[in-house]
């Protein structure tokens, strides 16, 4: 557990997948963890962050990045339209684009702003009814969709179901991500990061294995 041994067990992981040493970025999972145990992180060198919610990411990253340089945050919990304003200020890229009115909404803020976070198109590989994301058979014309806006889709994400090997889901990803020209790949988190990397997993998502459990019932 922690950071170190994190860091230690994805270098290995591109070793045995015969990737080259850090072609996998570490996204440390920040959402809903008191605040000691982020700034313990920050202090030991980790600048990728990921958060779930955007009023949460607002009220603690501001003054993080004023006090560690080099801070980037990843939007990686669903995003609903009428937060996307705060969320294009406040997020160097956003994993969970899923569908077109929130492309939409993305393309008149980056007019307007002239630029736009990342964007990694949430995919729903399970095809779970309860799960956000876009399904296998709908991505391409979904990606054509939103490169057609001049959005800047850098690739794709999924959170495969928890009770399936994982490994099948992950191979899906790439092949759809290879089908479509795009290079970035969100997959993987505490329990199952180590297969993402051999599929090829550019981002990993890891919360609990560096920061310990999360206790929700401290959320605001």
């Amino acid at each position: 557990m922690g950071l170190q041994n994190i860091l230690s067990r994805i270098a290995k992981a591109e070793q045995a997948a015969g990737r080259a040493p850090g072609s996998v970025q570490l996204i440390a999972v920040s959402k809903v963890q008191p605040q000691d145990r982020v700034a313990a992180v920050l202090a030991e060198g980790q600048r990728l962050f990921g958060e779930n919610y955007v009023q949460e990411a607002a009220g603690k990253w501001p003054a993080w990045r004023e006090q560690f340089a080099g801070v980037a945050v990843h939007m990686i919990g669903p995003l609903q339209t009428n937060k996307a304003k705060q969320a294009v200020d406040l997020f160097e890229a956003i994993h969970t684009l899923d569908r077109p009115s929130l492309a939409k909404k993305l393309a008149g803020l980056a007019q307007v702003r002239g630029g736009c976070p990342d964007l990694f198109v949430q995919v729903n590989t399970g095809q779970e009814p309860q799960k956000a994301g876009v399904l296998p058979a709908d991505l391409d014309a979904f990606v054509a969709e939103v490169r057609a806006m001049d959005l800047p889709v850098q690739g794709l994400m999924c959170i495969p179901p928890e009770a399936e090997d994982p490994a099948p889901h992950f191979a899906a990803l790439a092949d759809m991500a290879a089908r479509n020209g795009l290079s970035g790949l969100s997959m993987g988190m505490s329990s199952d990061f180590e297969a993402a990397i051999a599929a090829g997993a550019t981002h990993v998502r890891v919360g609990s294995a560096i920061f310990g459990a999360r206790d929700y019932s401290a959320r605001t």
